[in-house]
């Protein structure tokens, strides 16, 4: 791609997130929805695959749906109180319609099958921004709009806290894995949104470090499925001992980073007396944990078949690992050590 068009795309891309962030008005924060998938879609069907268009196709028609019923529950808001304020939303069938309106857009579980089939017709660094970044602007105002039926938001979570476990157990696809993944992170983010937002935050923000260092590990050794993971100690040995520890991470197994938001959640929900729903999200994530913990097994103790079809890549390139790599990397490592330091300046 043209590199100022590429330029042009990313720009409005941040732009569109930008807008979102900084809007009080209904008309605005969707007008930064609209700018950010109008924006995605090209660098989505750069491509010229047939599974590239039909996942840009699939996604243009999943977000016009959220951002139609979104327009719409605005719109209606306006006309019933004649506030067109992002933070008085109190008309409850209106606040769900947004609330799942959102959800859709990010992929929550049980509105979340589009996501893993978009991403496997993506490339790595297209599904890297498909995961991280076009979370954040629905994400800010679902933090905003403070849904009133606390129910809705424990049932999106659950489920998506579930599916996202189920669903990744019997995939060979990297990518559908990492879909699978994210729907499960979301639904961490969900079950705490309500009860504290600076919580979702963290949540979110340690979500962005341990998926950048995946997705951009994946792509350095042009892994796409489960067996080609076996050869990449081939390619970049160093990386391929760290990798597990990324996976783990994002498992949620301690003393790694990924442990710190499930810890908090849990406990926040204990707090809130919700016992029995932190139980549920706990033994998920277990879920989750066997298929990374697959990743990993496959990735350091099983030698590559040297047949025809698996021959062992020795004179590849050594790929070297880039400072965003290695930053992200480590923060999704070590992190755990300042969580006393994180939740005293949460409670303030």
């Amino acid at each position: 791609m043209n590199p100022y068009i590429s330029f042009t795309l990313l720009f409005a891309l941040g732009l569109g997130t930008t807008i979102t962030f900084a809007s009080h008005h209904w008309l605005l924060a969707w007008m930064g929805l609209e700018i950010n998938t109008l924006a995605i879609i090209p660098l989505m069907a750069q491509l010229h695959h047939p599974r590239a268009i039909e996942a840009t196709t699939k996604y243009f028609l999943i977000q016009a749906t959220g951002a139609a019923t979104l327009l719409f529950a605005s719109l209606s808001n306006a006309w019933l109180t004649g506030q067109w304020d992002i933070q008085h939303m109190h008309h409850p069938l209106l606040t769900t319609l947004i609330t799942l309106a959102l959800a859709l857009k990010i992929g929550l579980a049980p509105l979340h099958s589009w996501m893993p089939e978009v991403l496997q017709g993506l490339d790595l660094t297209t599904g890297l921004i498909l995961s991280t970044w076009q979370k954040l602007a629905p994400l800010s105002l679902m933090l905003q709009i403070q849904p009133t039926n606390n129910n809705l938001l424990i049932i999106l979570g659950l489920t998506s806290t579930l599916i996202g476990g189920w669903g990744g157990l019997n995939q060979t696809q990297l990518r559908k894995i990492l879909a699978y993944s994210s729907v499960a992170h979301l639904g961490w983010m969900m079950l705490v949104l309500q009860f504290s937002p600076s919580l979702t935050i963290l949540t979110m923000l340690i979500y962005i470090s341990m998926t950048f260092s995946l997705f951009i590990t994946f792509k350095l050794n042009h892994s796409t499925n489960i067996n080609s993971l076996a050869i990449s100690w081939t390619k970049m040995p160093a990386l391929t001992s760290l990798t597990p520890l990324i996976l783990l991470s994002l498992g949620g197994l301690p003393p790694l980073t990924g442990f710190m938001p499930k810890w908090l959640i849990i406990q926040e929900l204990v707090k809130q007396e919700l016992a029995p729903t932190a139980t549920i999200a706990a033994l998920s994530a277990l879920l989750s944990l066997y298929f990374y913990l697959r990743l990993s097994y496959t990735m350091t103790m099983i030698i590559s078949p040297n047949n025809t079809t698996g021959t062992l890549p020795w004179r590849t390139s050594t790929q070297q690992l880039t400072l965003p790599l290695a930053i992200s990397t480590m923060v999704t490592i070590c992190l755990l050590p300042i969580t006393p330091a994180l939740m005293a300046s949460l409670t303030l």
